[in-house]
């Protein structure tokens, strides 16, 4: 593709870097057949190669629109076009860097900027996060059901979380197990699932690894990132790497991150800090050592987990674990191999609607991609729904007649 950026735009690195992605791209449209909203919408702005062009024009000094935001802000992020290309082109990082540039030019509507802000205020906030569930669910019976559907009711199964850790000192002095990896709390999860984490460090400790989390180490930045709040979501992943650093240098073999979304931006550590001269060595280091549960379990000794009676469940591949980090049918390999029986899903590479805060901001589309969505997972009459995202989990939770869980949740509940 060829490009005329504005010459204020190429002195910069984002300018340069964002330069070089659209010169890979070769409009071939293969992107295009894998993009759940075209294939809704059926506009070619509402696919990647359209809103690639809308980028390019904006960079190039054409003023964008409403009209044009909104193609950018329909966009799942669900990066399902990044392994369709045949290129390579990184769609993530130009999106991001599109989207952030339309910002500056663009005055969102007032119900828009303040929802936004809400999300921004809360949602990374644990603590603040875990107080507004509480009043939520409190007042849910009450609520209009616009309102009412984004609130889960509490898991009656939720058991105690896993103990914090109190400080990275006290982390570090713990020796009792040959082996350990630092576990990623996050902000929503543990309010929202805390099963999730309990059976993470369950399940790795019968295995013989112990998991530490680190009292510092907090959201992961993504939902600042994706909501335009770039400078606060690379304070957050400083932060993170400040709290897991003297963990790694104590022996922690891994970063852990058992929400396949979070862990997208983890692994991105190293690409968003790479100009930072104090933390772009840490940053990549901390990038290399960030795994996915399945990436841990896949050469370790599962047979304790092996079900004794088969079970046909359905898996939903999250977007950010099949496209964002490459894991596709990992999960899927592994649970069969540990007695599952597994529903094929039709489209299984399309998304949920989830995608972070897309359910919140996009709600119409959301419902009409989870409405697909759960027709084919359940067309295979599953016994129940397996997923590896927290955002995923919740969105099918709501439409599902059978339970979703995290498919860490079966090994540590049958074995």
């Amino acid at each position: 593709m060829q490009t005329r950026l504005l010459a204020a735009l190429l002195v910069t690195e984002e300018g340069r870097e964002a330069d070089a992605i659209l010169r890979q791209c070769v409009h071939c449209g293969f992107c295009t057949a894998v993009c759940p909203t075209y294939r809704l919408l059926g506009d070619e702005l509402d696919g990647p190669r359209g809103r690639i062009y809308l980028i390019k024009q904006v960079l190039e000094g054409q003023p964008p629109t409403r009209r044009t935001q909104t193609h950018l802000d329909r966009c799942l992020t669900c990066l399902a076009c990044e392994p369709a290309c045949p290129s390579g082109v990184r769609y993530r990082r130009l999106v991001d860097l599109g989207r952030r540039e339309i910002a500056r030019q663009v005055e969102r509507p007032i119900r828009e900027r303040w929802l936004r802000r809400v999300l921004l205020l809360v949602l990374p906030r644990r603590r603040l996060f875990s107080a507004a569930l509480a009043i939520g669910r409190l007042l849910r019976p009450i609520l209009p059901a616009a309102l009412r559907r984004h609130i889960p009711v509490d898991d009656p199964r939720t058991p105690a979380p896993p103990t914090q850790n109190a400080t990275p000192a006290a982390n570090a002095q713990r020796t009792s197990a040959t082996r350990r990896v630092l576990l990623l709390r996050g902000c929503v999860q543990p309010a929202l699932a805390p099963a999730i984490d309990r059976a993470t460090t369950d399940v790795l400790r019968a295995l013989g690894i112990e998991t530490v989390i680190a009292a510092e180490a907090g959201c992961c930045g993504a939902i600042e990132l994706h909501l335009d709040a770039t400078q606060a979501a690379l304070e957050r992943a400083r932060r993170n790497i400040d709290a897991w650093w003297p963990l790694l240098e104590a022996g922690a073999e891994a970063i852990v991150v058992n929400a396949s979304g979070c862990g997208v931006m983890v692994k991105d550590y190293g690409d968003l800090l790479r100009h930072d001269p104090r933390y772009a060595a840490r940053a990549a280091r901390v990038a290399a050592l960030a795994r996915d549960p399945i990436e841990l379990l896949a050469g370790e000794d599962l047979d304790a987990f092996r079900l004794a009676v088969p079970r046909t469940i359905a898996f939903h591949a999250p977007c950010s674990l099949q496209h964002g980090q490459r894991l596709h049918g990992t999960v899927e390999a592994l649970l069969g191999r540990l007695g599952y029986t597994l529903t094929k899903v039709a489209d299984a590479g399309l998304c949920c609607g989830s995608a972070g805060t897309y359910s919140l901001l996009q709600s119409e589309l959301s419902r009409r991609l989870l409405r697909d969505k759960v027709a084919r997972l359940e067309a295979g009459a599953p016994e129940l729904i397996a997923t590896a995202n927290i955002g995923c989990l919740l969105q099918l939770r709501g439409a599902a007649a059978r339970p979703v869980v995290h498919w860490l949740e079966l090994l540590w509940r049958e074995r």
